[in-house]
């Protein structure tokens, strides 16, 4: 049998000390990136697997992070939720680290998953997703002094290390590209305002909409498919009646989408929609859906590698990053009908 490759072999092959090496592989501040990465990857190449007992032992820490999912979501379950764990996994596996996920069926239960969770010492810190402008994750996380990352923002973020997609950009980009096709009524379907990305989005929307000098036309509060089909047939019988309509998620894109066809409409031609996400189910539509893609793969990874920084101490302010969604240009969108 091979002889198990030791924390003294890694060294001598970096030609580092032991302690360095050591503090790279738990991700320390007084390490710099590039060692860090040199370290992970010649570790990486000569096979070399921390005894994970003895790490826990010796830190008190399980090396593993926690992500609590609370199935009564309208969206909980979405196809993309495969592409944010491949993202979470891949970076844990690289840095040696696990995934504990738990699922809850309410509210009231997912914060008692995380005290539990906490209590048996299953996760060192948690990724907290979909996050609310008052959230009471976060309030139990801070009086449990258990470090967290946040998918998103919050509006008390004194103390939070975030990565989050800057979605009210992109709704101001959505509203500049209907303007050059020359629409002029352009409405906006909102998502539920006690998450904070549904209020970000929204306010993206009033800000094109100002910049175009073009009166707002807002619905607001929806979360289904179902939602986003009724939201459209309010909207067409309506006084004022759009030509295009921004939705704040694909999935409520998807729902007006349907509604507009079953009316028959043609999608694009006769009236413009454009989602957020960048979802498969809008790409399979007929014509595709025209939305702002988000890498959720990339995301989830970046996310773990934030919350491993902060389990190692890192100051959460200098953990707060930001990206933007990418157009992804489908069929449905387009000039507006002529009048």
């Amino acid at each position: 049998m091979d002889r198990r490759v030791t924390l003294r072999d890694l060294a001598n092959e970096l030609g580092l000390s032991k302690g360095t090496v050591s503090r790279a592989l738990n991700g320390y501040r007084d390490i710099s990136p590039a060692t860090i990465r040199r370290v992970q990857e010649v570790s990486e190449r000569i096979g070399y697997r921390p005894l994970a007992l003895a790490q826990s032992i010796r830190t008190g820490q399980s090396r593993s992070l926690g992500l609590v999912l609370q199935m009564e979501q309208h969206d909980a379950q979405r196809p993309f939720l495969a592409e944010f764990l491949r993202g979470i996994t891949r970076t844990v596996s690289a840095q040696n680290w696990t995934l504990t996920m738990a699922t809850a069926e309410s509210e009231e239960e997912g914060l008692e998953t995380y005290l539990r969770l906490i209590d048996e010492r299953k996760a060192d810190g948690f990724i907290l997703p979909r996050t609310q402008r008052h959230d009471p994750r976060i309030a139990l996380l801070r009086e449990a002094g258990c470090p967290f990352v946040l998918f998103g923002r919050t509006e008390d973020s004194a103390d939070c290390a975030w990565f989050d997609i800057r979605g009210g950009r992109a709704m101001h980009r959505a509203v500049a590209r209907l303007v050059d096709f020359g629409h002029r009524r352009i409405a906006f379907v909102g998502a539920d305002p006690t998450y904070t990305y549904a209020a970000k989005r929204l306010d993206g929307y009033y800000e094109g909409m100002a910049e175009a000098g073009l009166s707002p036309i807002v619905t607001a509060g929806h979360a289904t498919a179902m939602d986003g089909g009724n939201a459209l047939c309010e909207l067409l019988d309506g006084i004022i009646v759009p030509t295009g309509i921004i939705c704040a998620t694909d999935l409520l894109a998807i729902g007006a989408v349907r509604a507009a066809q079953a009316r028959g409409l043609t999608v694009g031609r006769d009236v413009s929609i454009i989602g957020y996400d960048g979802s498969r189910e809008g790409q399979y539509l007929d014509p595709p859906l025209t939305s702002f893609a988000v890498d959720q793969t990339a995301a989830g990874a970046r996310l773990a590698e934030l919350l491993i920084a902060r389990v190692g101490g890192a100051d959460p302010k200098e953990l707060r990053e930001t990206a933007d969604a990418v157009l992804r240009e489908g069929g449905t969108d387009g000039p507006p009908p002529k009048e």
